[in-house]
């Protein structure tokens, strides 16, 4: 089938070099017979097809499938009938002047003039066709979309809807808010109106879908459009955003449903990623916690930045395989090694440090649910302060470059058990920068969405199971930022370390958790308190109503990037730092019950 195809398109090529010679050379002649008639202009052919043909076959031309031709392929077919021509015109020159059969140089010029447009023509028409009915198409019962954004990315899912859905949509067209857009086409598809007009389009043309086709698109807009849709019970869908698109490719494959990502938190930062890029490539890389749902998105993120090896280091053999046979499957060139271990294992952790010798250090392991280190204070501290201790130790005896840590903004005036261990590893990461010659730095932000055992997979099950959504108290807020976000200014912050700091996100505006529950039951198309109840049990024992994350003036300095600021807060020193974790390691590990161990982890860390 191929070489038919091969053999048709070299037919029609032929045919497109015939009629331009013959269409210049009657256009020279008026449309009369030349002075040398026209068995000499079949003689004269055979060699300017040849020159022709040679020309397109080094210039790769013949590659090109004529259905994907684009704007990218025009300089070769010039260069290549460029050439032609010129080698054309040089022949004629050198044929003597009684030569009979040497053609005017005008038909040489006009020759190229057509034959360029005329191979341009052919493909752009074969593309028309193969994609003709498309969105058109004879499909039973296609599904009529509408898109919203009418820029680079709604044009480039015009062009995918055509290529990869022929039989299953219909297009409407556009909606745009920008008014330079109103009236105008893209691929002959119109920008109807405003975004706010979606009610009255669904209404005339039967809109089965609307698409967002933005990929920087703010969160007003997406819960504009959901809100609408949701209204007008029209399903919605969405491009990835730009940390999805590792490829920067926009492909109607990787349509998704809106996520209460898309509709709450804050907007999402874009940085420059050259100072990672910088700092990681050709670097070996320890990811601690590597199965967890921030250090897997760790290992995602470093490997797309040239590292030289990521050691995965993981206590839980399963999370560690998923993550591991993930990366195998999609980043098959990245170095993997994986390593079973605690953190607090001293002997693990400096075995692997003398193997492995890493660079840099990024520190996820911890225990971070707040209710259940309320029942287990003493393993609280054990993992999140022993565990940092141990692991930046043996950083700074085996020479890595640089360590980071991923904290909390529950470490701010701690109420709870979690957070007090982590306020004390934050210490402990600011007493080992005095240490050596790594630099180290903690980063604080608040919650992440949909990460494992958060309050969004939570809402999930339950609205899956019927209800009710259990919420602790109406009034309850949290700040939360995406996986793929934070994870990213984790990165960003080990850039701008000098040793010593303790990084805080700007997380924008809390998010009330009633709000949040709201939203995911609408997402799935039911109605809150009617389909599925909500219930409030509770603040549990360690939560506060609101988290604190001051980003203000007097609590924190700028640094070079616009949302990660260095809390003011004053280090304390080593002696100070020794006599809190021998207090804490006699409480924590002795025959103690767990209501004193809480009582005195408080105590301890008040005020530091």
């Amino acid at each position: 089938m191929i070489w038919k195809e091969r053999l048709s398109g070299m037919f029609i090529d032929t045919l497109v070099m015939g009629f331009a010679y013959l269409f210049a050379i009657m256009l020279r002649f008026e449309f009369n017979a030349p002075h040398w008639g026209w068995w000499g202009v079949v003689y004269t052919f055979g060699v300017v097809v040849a020159v022709q043909w040679f020309f397109l076959l080094v210039f790769r031309c013949r590659r090109t499938i004529w259905r994907y031709v684009t704007v990218g392929d025009v300089p070769r077919f010039f260069v290549s009938v460029l050439c032609s021509t010129c080698v054309l015109i040089i022949l004629r020159l050198l044929l003597p002047g009684r030569f009979s059969l040497r053609p005017p140089l005008s038909v040489s010029l006009l020759n190229g003039m057509l034959l360029f447009g005329g191979l341009l023509l052919v493909r752009v028409f074969s593309r028309l066709l193969y994609a003709g009915g498309g969105l058109q198409g004879a499909a039973a019962e296609p599904r009529r979309v509408i898109l919203v954004g009418a820029g680079d990315a709604g044009n480039t899912v015009v062009r995918e809807l055509r290529n990869n859905n022929p039989r299953n949509y219909s297009l409407v067209g556009f909606l745009d808010d920008d008014p330079s857009k109103r009236g105008a086409t893209i691929q002959g598809y119109a920008v109807l109106g405003k975004i706010d007009a979606l009610p009255e389009m669904v209404d005339r043309y039967h809109v089965d879908e609307v698409i967002v086709t933005m990929v920087c698109v703010p969160k007003e807009v997406i819960r504009r459009v959901f809100a609408l849709c949701n209204a007008l019970d029209v399903e919605i869908r969405i491009l990835p955003a730009f940390h999805e698109l590792i490829d920067g490719s926009v492909r109607t494959d990787r349509l998704r449903n809106v996520e209460i990502g898309d509709l709450l938190g804050r907007e999402e930062s874009k940085f420059d990623d050259a100072p990672i890029i910088e700092m990681f490539t050709g670097k070996s890389v320890l990811i601690t916690g590597a199965g967890g749902s921030i250090g897997s998105e760790l290992v995602r993120q470093t490997a797309r930045l040239g590292t030289e090896r990521i050691i995965l280091f993981e206590r839980y053999e399963n999370a560690l395989y998923n993550i591991e046979r993930e990366l195998c499957r999609d980043m098959p060139g990245t170095v993997l090694i994986p390593v079973v271990g605690d953190v607090c294992d001293t002997e693990r952790v400096e075995k692997v440090f003398e193997r492995f010798k890493p660079e840099i250090v990024l520190h996820a392991a911890a225990h971070k649910h707040v209710p259940m280190m309320e029942l287990n204070p003493g393993e609280s501290f054990k993992n999140n302060v022993l565990g940092t201790k141990v692991v930046g130790e043996a950083a700074v005896r085996f020479g890595a470059e640089r360590f980071v840590l991923v904290s909390t903004d529950k470490a701010v005036n701690p109420v709870c058990v979690m957070g007090a261990t982590k306020r004390m590893a934050e210490m402990v990461v600011q007493s080992l920068n005095r240490r050596g010659s790594t630099l180290f730095a903690a980063v604080r932000f608040g919650n992440v969405l949909g990460s494992s055992g958060s309050v969004v997979p939570l809402f999930k099950e339950q609205i899956d199971r019927g209800g009710p959504v259990t919420v602790t108290h109406p009034e309850m807020q949290r700040y939360f930022m995406t996986i793929e976000e934070a994870v990213h200014l984790i990165l960003l912050s080990g850039t701008q370390s000098r040793g010593g700091e303790i990084f805080v996100l700007d997380m924008g505006r809390p998010v009330r958790i009633l709000e949040m529950a709201e939203e995911m039951i609408r997402l799935s198309g039911l109605i809150p308190y009617e389909d599925i109840p909500v219930s409030f049990i509770g603040i549990r024992p360690g939560e506060k109503l609101a988290e604190e994350l001051d980003v203000s003036d007097a609590s924190v300095m700028r640094t070079e990037l616009a949302r990660v600021f260095v809390s003011r807060i004053k280090p304390a020193d080593d002696v100070q730092v020794d006599d809190l974790l021998e207090s804490c390691r006699r409480i924590c590990l002795g025959d103690v019950d767990e209501r004193r161990v809480r009582q005195e982890l408080m105590r301890l860390v008040d005020g530091n």
